[in-house]
Order: C-alpha cells, then structure tokens, then sequence
C-alpha cells in the first residue's frame, strides 16, 4: 500500500512506525525540519520537509498514486484542507485526526474517516482505520481483545442471517460476539434468533481482535 502521512509528532510518528514496519510504501511531509529529519534517520521512508497543505507538495509526495491519505497535524483547518486536496486527487482512502468534535462533519461530508483528540487516540487508531476503513470506534482490551463498530455490507455473508444461522455458517471465528445493533436510529441487543440486515451498525467483542476473517463476514467480497 502506498500512504502518505502528513505531521510527524507524536500521533504521526507512530502512524509511520507502524506501516513501514509492515514494509508499506511510506512517503511523509513534515514543515518541521528537526522533526523529518528524525523521522529520515529513523524510518525506512520518503520524507518531504514541506507544508502539506499545498497541490505541488501532495503531486510531489505521489498523491496521485497514493492508496491511503493520513493528515495528522494539530490544526484542524490544515488537515481539512489536506483531506480536500486528497479528495480532489481520487485517493480512496482519507484519514484525519480531528483536534475540535464540532469539526466532525465538516470532515464526515469528505467522506474521511476520522479520529478524534488525537492526544487520546495514539496513532494506531489512525493506522487501523487506513488498514480496516470498515471499522469504527473500536477499543482494545487487555492486549489483543478489541470491541469495535462495523457496518454490514450489502451481500455480505451475514447480511440476511440470523445469529444462529452465522454460527452455524461458521462465519466467524470462536469467541467473537455481538453485543449490540443499531438500526434505523433503534437499539437492538441481539438474541440467536436475531437477524443482521444490511445496513446495521454491529458493535462486536472479538477476542483475537478485529481480524481479516471477523471483518470479511460484515463486508461484500
């Protein structure tokens, strides 16, 4: 996968630890130049000691080529901006840490996926939502638990099946769980006999964390 991160301070840095030790193509922009040159010295890495927030800086950085589009930086204004010139470029694959919540959906109407007070939120809450865009607001637990929301695909396996009938599918993995469906705005807590529609917003506790297999049952292949 082809990313570019833009902002290498703390919620940053960790976001480009993590995809290139999963030796993905990486490209960073960072204005400040102590901080790229770190991130030069320590990552296997392109790094671009620029402002992002710029057409010639992103087409430099490869923006028309790039799979995954992450803006990290502590101003708001900046990673929207950002995020709109990712859009603009067809990236299919926008994420943003968001420093104030009334900006939500002025971020949510890019269609970027967005993860808040980023000094809460380490960076491998931004790295998971490029890695998995189906998932939001997970949590983990006592090391590789996690408990998240993800949205049922039209023609995804479960889409159409009852809890049992999942299970008896085996379409997910021991130890998974639904705890809670949302839908049309109404609470369901789910019993085996329980139908999942497309379209509902599933919070599921996966004891091995939200792994290929568990996400693969709520998406359409």
């Amino acid at each position: 996968m082809y990313i570019i991160i833009v902002g290498a301070g703390r919620t940053g840095s960790k976001v480009i630890e993590l995809a290139t030790r999963d030796e993905h193509e990486v490209v960073v922009v960072e204005r400040d130049t102590e901080l790229a040159e770190e991130v030069s010295a320590t990552y296997d890495c392109m790094v671009i000691n620029a402002d992002a927030a710029s057409k010639e800086i992103l087409l430099e950085a490869g923006i028309e080529e790039a799979d995954a589009l992450i803006s990290t930086t502590e101003n708001d204004s900046v990673n929207l901006m950002i995020s709109m010139l990712g859009k603009q470029y067809g990236v299919d694959n926008l994420v943003s840490s968001i420093n104030d919540p009334q900006h939500r959906e002025l971020f949510g109407d890019l269609g970027v996926n967005i993860v808040e007070s980023p000094h809460e939120l380490n960076g491998q809450y931004l790295y998971r939502a490029v890695q998995r865009p189906q998932i939001r607001d997970f949590m983990e637990i006592a090391g590789e638990a996690e408990i998240f929301e993800v949205t049922v695909d039209d023609g995804a396996p479960v889409a159409g099946l009852s809890l049992s009938d999942a299970d008896r599918d085996d379409l997910l993995p021991e130890e998974t769980i639904m705890v809670a469906i949302v839908r049309d705005g109404e609470l369901i807590i789910p019993r085996g006999g329980t139908e999942i529609q497309a379209g509902d917003t599933v919070t599921v506790f996966a004891r091995n964390g939200a792994t290929d297999r568990v996400t693969a049952a709520f998406t359409r292949g």
